[in-house]
């Protein structure tokens, strides 16, 4: 039988999606190959990615990294959710909570049991139920995987966190015998006559030779657009942002354990906390604000002084029509740009080694693998893509040209049906494993006053004063929760606090 396992393994682009890629690749294949390295401390990264969801725990989990050893060398902090202000009306604030809300009861969701008690005067809001979401208003943290005795689960978190600090951490987890790093350009790409990719040139004359080639060069898309011409679907008419202004500023108490997206006249505004600085940029569309006036509004809101000027990035919101063409896969920008409203960028690189892994290949690139991870990829990038359309097409602002303009785009056919589904019967449906939960859906279009017309029949099945006793006590021990824990700068302190 012919030997045609992958042996060579060629990762163009360092930053966070290289490192994180190599770290993957090399922990779960690294006895059987070889993988190698390309970067230029020339070619600065993006940079900007430093707020998480939970998923990325299981990078952690799946390198053996101690997570209290990660965050003081990422100088990062917590992240329980994130904070919505002013997005659905001017004054508005709702939080998108990591965890669960309430507690499931007989045959339904507990969201119907909240939408029946909204009937009665003054009812505690879908928040009350959270306890991501009251230890987020507390300013609080701790490592608790149940409330109590309780039924309840505990908190869920991520991360706020240097990218740049942990594409470094995970390069020196990487094992030496396994993964080359070498320095230097590519300025040619060697492909077969085939169309598959064969080596890629340095600038320095060297040639380097791969089996599997990943491309992880950024917004370019070096190896899987400019050698194989695979082509971008532009979902600007969705999601019309397409550029950002960013600048890191001084560090201002209180250290949140949530990122705020501040929804401004064009665009929002991200702040991200981290031990030593803040993180801030100006997401916008160009067509409705300049350059300049972006920069405006970004430092006027800063909490902090500016260190350093802002910096300018433009993008192209969309996807990649193929992620894997041949024996290239694209990971990370290069993939495919969603804008971070939702912090789903260093999702999208971890989920694509995932199912990279899954499908992995042999020298053969069974067209049928290939098939599949384009299939699965596409489906993940489009649902994370509804759930950012969700955001802007329900907003009620009309106090600027850029919200009006929101306000009439056409929502794809996937994000209408949940729409409709949600506003007629107080249902969320999640398709095939996608990224956001019916938690998250419930939260956001209940934050953006998408309301249901009708909760579940079962939900009356209960009497008053059940319903009243089933809801108090859920409010009852989170509250208690609460108070036991220590403050988010309290619990980094005594942890995880960086040198």
């Amino acid at each position: 039988m012919t030997d045609s396992r992958i042996r060579r393994i060629v990762i163009v682009g360092g930053g966070t999606a290289g490192w994180i890629t190599t770290a993957l690749l090399g922990r779960a294949l690294g006895s059987q190959l070889k993988i190698r390295l390309i970067e230029s401390d020339a070619i600065g990264t993006v940079g900007v990615g430093e707020a998480t969801i939970p998923q990325i725990r299981n990078i952690n989990t799946f390198l053996g990294l101690d997570e209290f050893d990660m965050l003081k060398a990422t100088r990062a902090t917590f992240k329980l959710g994130i904070q919505f202000n002013d997005w659905s009306r001017s004054g508005d604030s709702y939080l998108h909570a990591f965890g669960d809300i309430g507690l499931p009861y007989g045959l339904i969701p507990f969201q119907h049991y909240w939408l029946r008690s909204r009937q009665v005067p003054d009812a505690a809001d879908l928040w009350a139920y959270s306890l991501n979401a009251q230890a987020c208003e507390a300013g609080r943290m701790a490592i608790m995987d149940r409330v109590g005795n309780s039924p309840l689960t505990g908190l869920r978190h991520a991360y706020h966190l240097d990218a740049g600090l942990y594409a470094q951490y995970l390069r020196r987890q990487c094992d030496a015998n396994v993964v080359q790093r070498s320095e230097g350009k590519v300025v040619d790409v060697k492909l077969r006559a085939d169309g598959f990719i064969e080596a890629v040139q340095l600038e320095s004359g060297e040639t380097i030779e791969g089996d599997l080639f990943i491309d992880c060069s950024g917004f370019r898309g070096l190896l899987i657009e400019q050698a194989l011409q695979t082509g971008y679907d532009n979902w600007q008419h969705w999601l019309p942002c397409d550029r950002a202004m960013v600048v890191a500023s001084t560090r201002v108490p209180p250290m949140r354990p949530y990122t705020q997206a501040n929804a401004r006249a064009a665009g929002w505004q991200w702040r991200i906390p981290l031990q030593h600085r803040s993180g801030n940029g100006h997401v916008y569309c160009g067509e409705f604000l300049s350059d300049d006036e972006a920069t405006t509004t970004l430092l006027d809101n800063l909490e902090g002084e500016p260190l350093g000027e802002p910096r300018l990035l433009r993008f192209t919101t969309g996807c990649r029509k193929r992620l894997w063409n041949r024996n290239c896969v694209a990971i990370g920008l290069s993939a495919g740009f969603l804008e971070p409203l939702e912090s789903t960028g260093i999702h999208l690189i971890q989920s694509g080694v995932s199912r990279l892994l899954s499908l992995f290949p042999d020298r053969n690139f069974d067209a049928n693998l290939i098939d599949e991870y384009n299939r699965d990829a596409r489906f993940e990038f489009e649902r994370i893509r509804d759930f950012l359309i969700l955001h802007y097409a329900t907003n009620e602002r009309r106090d600027t040209p850029f919200w009006q303009h929101c306000a009439q785009i056409e929502k794809p056919e996937s994000l209408q049906r949940k729409l409709d589904i949600f506003r007629a019967s107080g249902q969320i449906f999640r398709e095939d494993e996608e990224l956001f939960t019916e938690v998250g859906w419930l939260q956001v279009m209940t934050g953006q006053h998408v309301m249901p017309e009708r909760y579940h029949p079962l939900a009356d099945a209960l009497s008053q004063a059940q319903l009243d006793q089933f809801l108090g006590n859920i409010r009852t021990a989170i509250a208690r929760a609460v108070d036991t824990m220590p403050s988010h700068q309290q619990f980094i302190e005594r942890h995880c606090k960086a040198p």
